[in-house]
Formats: structure tokens, sequence, C-alpha cells
């Protein structure tokens, strides 16, 4: 079964005032009853709760109990904290001050920027080959650095090509229907090439890899058909 991904939409485009400003509030406290951030924001308890309630449904803010000696009567204390899920609703910059940073050296020291993306490599390769020195054979690599691509943030997946031969060699094709470093692929080649130059070196000799999709060119996702050489 396809795991399901869910997309965050940035806080601010779509969710009611009320309820954004008890968001924000809350992440600048860290957490909060319902009666605190009524009184911060200058709002009924019950409105704080409703806003509460809603943003626990939807899953950016947590509820938790709060335990009380002797067991307090009636409708129990909660605090609240934003989640995981929450925090990454709120508008970002890590893009951009990459590529920024990125473009001052390439300005200044160009042989370094190819230096950073291949260090970025061969640590991403270091990595990779513990996890794929156990596997034998070209389709268990195949489906182990998969794993390893959707896991950096790339939704990756595989597939084996046209059944081959009796005998034969397989083929197989990886996915990668996000670019995790779009931000930075997409101003500076060095990041395209570092990624298929580390799914090679990954795959070993003995093995081709072609990029058959591209999305720096156009193309919703890139592609990457695998064949032993002499197949």
């Amino acid at each position: 079964m396809n795991e399901q991904r869910v997309t965050i939409s940035p806080v601010g485009t779509s969710m009611p005032e009320g309820r954004r400003r008890v968001l924000y509030a809350l992440r600048r406290r860290g957490d909060a009853t319902s009666d605190e951030l009524a009184r911060q924001l200058s709002m009924t308890r019950s409105g704080a709760r409703q806003h509460l309630t809603a943003l626990v449904d939807e899953g950016l803010v947590d509820a938790r109990e709060i335990p009380s000696d002797p067991p307090r009567r009636g409708r129990p204390e909660l605090s609240y904290a934003v989640t995981a899920i929450g925090d990454g609703a709120f508008p970002r910059a890590y893009g951009e001050l990459t590529t920024d940073l990125l473009g001052f050296l390439d300005d200044e020291e160009p042989r370094m920027l190819e230096r950073l993306f291949e260090r970025r490599r061969d640590e991403r390769l270091a990595n990779a080959s513990v996890r794929l020195r156990s596997k034998r054979s070209l389709g268990a690599k195949v489906a182990e650095l998969t794993k390893i691509l959707d896991e950096d943030g790339y939704f990756a997946s595989w597939e084996e090509l046209n059944p081959a031969p009796a005998g034969g060699p397989k083929a197989y094709r990886i996915v990668e229907n996000n670019c995790a470093i779009w931000a930075v692929a997409e101003r500076f080649g060095q990041a395209c090439t570092s990624e298929i130059d580390f799914i090679r070196a990954a795959l070993g000799e003995g093995v081709s890899v072609e990029r058959v999709h591209h999305m720096a060119s156009g193309d919703s996702c890139c592609a990457y058909e695998i064949r032993p050489v002499d197949a």
C-alpha cells in the first residue's frame, strides 16, 4: 500500500484569523493552557478552547492532560503545544538562504563550490554503502537505494522494467517524485550532477545509470534507468 503524504500549507494562507493568532501565541510560549492563551489574547475561554480544539483536530497542536493531586473534578485541565506538523507550517527561508550563500561562494571561490557538492556526495555515499554492503543482487541494491532516497525526501519509488528474457539480466527504474534540494538544484547544476554521481557510485561497477527524466529540464520527476553494463 502506498504511503499517504501530507502537504502542509503555510500558516495564514487559509486559516481563520482567531485560530492563527492562537497558533502563533502557542508557538511563542512553547506550551500553554486555554485559560493562559485566552488572557494573553484577550478572548473568551470558550473561544480559545474552540480554536485549540480545531488545531488539535488538524494535527497542528497536541493536547495533554495536566495531572492534579487530588484529582480535579469536572473538565480536565489541558496543556497545549505545537506539533512537528504545526511547526512545519510556519514560513521557512532556508532554501533562499542556502542559494544566496552558495551564490556568494560561487562568485568568490568557484572551485570551492564544486568541492562542497563533492563532499556532500561522498558523505551520502559513505552512509549508503553501509546499508548496501549486504545486498548481493542489483535488484536488492536498487530497492535499498530507493529507500535511502525516499528517507532523504525525494519521494522515491522503483520498478522493474520490461521483463528480461529467461535467465537474462534485469533492468530497473528509480523515480524521484520530489527534489529535496530544489531551491539549490534549480540554480546550481552541480547539485544534479552530484545526484547521478551518487547513484552510480552507490550501485557500483558493472552498472549503467542513465537519467531519462529531469525536473530541472521541465519534467515532473527525475528518473534513472539502471542496467548491468552487458545488458
